[in-house]
């Protein structure tokens, strides 16, 4: 859902065929980066984990020497930015899975917004702090679902206490660091329940189109367990 998402979000804003500076802040293994590496866009990934970075690249030395040359991987903090790139050096700035992880993220969603060119577009993906009720509520912990109102911490699937966060919060952020709000979806709006490693249904395609639909239109995009926000830079 999210690459469908942020493609959308590329063609709409740059001239189609346009090689774009793509920056991935905490990258993980390098899904996103990879994939748009292979669209032909210059990437550049930042990730602090050692495992992940292996990861990374192992899976682009398999990659044809025309992607190879076009990613690079930097191992570093995502709050670092400033230490390795000049402000303005990328027309699109990824982030997604990582603010959880971050105590206080508005120094880092300010310091990946220095990143952008003008009109630049900053991509974050983030847990759903208006809706950490779902998850316990749809599986039957009541008591659970109850605790989750008032709050934005939480247990994540990997047994780590970390965070959520609010979209009113991160639309006067976003607000705040000169890169508005320009659109946002939901993510896992149907399918959050489903447990890890499950078997993927016959009718994915179907499956898809709904989570696509549900991820744009109120109100269900309010309840996704996820939220996919997308800010340009002024």
């Amino acid at each position: 859902m999210v690459a469908r998402q942020l493609d959308e979000q590329i063609a709409g804003r740059f001239p189609v065929g346009q090689r774009l500076r793509v920056l991935d802040v905490g990258m993980g293994q390098g899904t996103q980066a990879l994939r748009l590496a292979r669209a032909g866009h210059k990437v550049t990934g930042v990730e602090q984990d050692a495992t992940m970075i292996a990861a990374a690249r192992e899976a682009l030395s398999g990659q044809p020497e025309g992607i190879r040359d076009r990613m690079r991987i930097v191992q570093g903090d995502g709050r670092d930015t400033g230490v390795h790139f000049l402000p303005g050096s990328f027309d699109v700035v990824l982030c997604h899975g990582v603010l959880m992880y971050v105590e206080e993220p508005d120094p880092l969603v300010a310091g990946l917004a220095r990143m952008l060119a003008p009109g630049g577009l900053l991509s974050l993906l983030v847990r759903n702090g208006d809706a950490l009720a779902m998850r316990p509520g749809l599986s039957g912990d009541w008591a659970g679902a109850l605790a989750a109102f008032d709050t934005t911490a939480y247990r994540n699937r990997l047994g780590l206490d970390v965070r959520a966060d609010r979209l009113a919060t991160l639309t006067a952020t976003l607000a705040g660091i000169g890169a508005p709000l320009h659109t946002w979806y939901g993510v896992r709006v149907f399918t959050d329940t489903a447990p890890d490693g499950a078997e993927l249904p016959a009718d994915l395609d179907t499956l898809l189109a709904a989570e696509e639909r549900a991820g744009r239109t109120d109100p269900y995009r309010g309840v996704a367990a996820l939220l996919h926000l997308c800010g340009v830079r002024g």
